[in-house]
């Protein structure tokens, strides 16, 4: 039997997670906080079921952080099992809006094991999947860069 993701699992290695429960997808939701992408960077595929982003991942789990400072990644959201997809605030064909994604997060249906993904996106913007059943996964592609920042994103207290 698989363990659960947790948070301590990305280390100093490449990410390559899934979440097939709300608690494994709070982990997704943790590690992929601040990753910014271009409107562009989606892919709707409706006849396999699967809806992916490219995107510019933030690596909060990087321990070696004071060695060499803040660092991203570029990774792949991927959910399968999407039936539908629809998103508020977002132009798909501004090429030069950045997005910032917040959170991830999953609303069973009344009848599991169906239910929505939401992707909620910095400004007011979400992107919503209703999924047949929950099958997200979060894979790092590249290998990591110096964060254009220098420093890890803030959250305003």
């Amino acid at each position: 039997m698989a363990a659960d993701a947790r948070f301590e699992d990305g280390a100093e290695h490449p990410l390559n997670l899934g979440a097939m429960d709300e608690t494994d997808l709070t982990i997704l939701s943790a590690l992929a906080q601040d990753a910014v992408f271009p409107a562009t960077e989606m892919l709707w595929r409706p006849r396999e079921h699967r809806f992916a982003l490219l995107l510019n991942r933030f690596r909060w789990e990087d321990q070696g952080r004071d060695r060499h400072g803040a660092e991203r990644v570029q990774a792949v959201l991927l959910a399968e099992n999407v039936t539908s997809v629809a998103s508020q605030g977002i132009d798909r064909n501004d090429g030069d809006t950045i997005l910032s994604l917040l959170s991830i997060t999953y609303t069973p249906d009344a009848e599991p094991p169906g239910g929505v993904v939401t992707l909620t996106l910095a400004g007011d913007g979400a992107i919503r999947l209703k999924v047949e059943a929950l099958e997200v996964r979060l894979r790092d592609v590249t290998k990591p860069y110096r964060a254009p920042s220098g420093k890890a994103p803030g959250h305003g207290d």
